[in-house]
């Protein structure tokens, strides 16, 4: 089964609760948002291996590290998942990038696949997949076995706000998909919104609603 991991960081839960905030606008909430990836993807690449390699500082030879092995790809689920994008190129800038569009009926709740670019050597690639989101779990249920098409083998989920619903069907689904989350909230409302939640997270980066 898949771990859930909530990163309940101080600042992590002082960012989110601004986020929260109803009067927070578009520019304030993008900047959050790429300050608490940042944060979230210091855990999220915790086990990367790492080897040592010889430098050479001011003062002398010492031993030094560096990363390795851990090709990275990060794929936003769009649109929403591309506030994610810049916090963890920050910490990963060679990282590559690849986008999958999916968007949500409105009457079934169902998501739809209209945009999949991915890196040619997706499959040999450890996969940050980003959504802020993750309500119904069904767009990131879908974007994994998109994923999982391409012969993707490491996929890790990293979400800003979690529904009990969505995190259920992730380890359903993929029970090889460990979910990194800065806030488990109550519960989906009638119309598969996260409670408390912070609204419609594309809207609110964007300020188209």
């Amino acid at each position: 089964m898949s771990e859930l991991h909530v990163v309940d960081h101080p600042l992590i839960k002082h960012k989110l609760s601004i986020m929260r905030e109803k009067s927070t606008g578009a520019k304030d909430f993008r900047q959050l948002l790429d300050e608490i990836t940042m944060l979230m993807g210091y855990e999220i690449s915790r086990d990367f291996p790492i080897s040592e390699k010889q430098i050479e500082t001011p003062m002398g030879v010492t031993t030094g590290y560096e990363v390795g092995g851990k090709k990275v790809a990060i794929v936003p689920i769009l649109r929403a998942g591309m506030g994610m994008v810049n916090g963890l190129l920050e910490l990963m800038p060679v990282a590559r990038v690849g986008h999958i569009g999916l968007y949500r009926n409105e009457e079934t709740h169902t998501p739809v696949v209209y945009y999949c670019k991915l890196p040619e050597d997706i499959a040999s690639r450890t996969v940050i997949l980003c959504d802020p989101m993750l309500a119904t779990g069904g767009s990131a249920s879908d974007a994994a076995a998109m994923l999982k098409e391409k012969g993707v083998k490491d996929i890790r989920m990293l979400c800003l706000v979690s529904a009990p619903e969505g995190v259920k069907k992730m380890q359903e689904d993929h029970p090889d998909i460990d979910i990194y989350t800065a806030s488990l909230d109550e519960k989906l409302n009638d119309n598969c919104y996260i409670l408390p939640g912070l609204g419609d997270a594309g809207d609110r980066l964007y300020g188209t609603k």
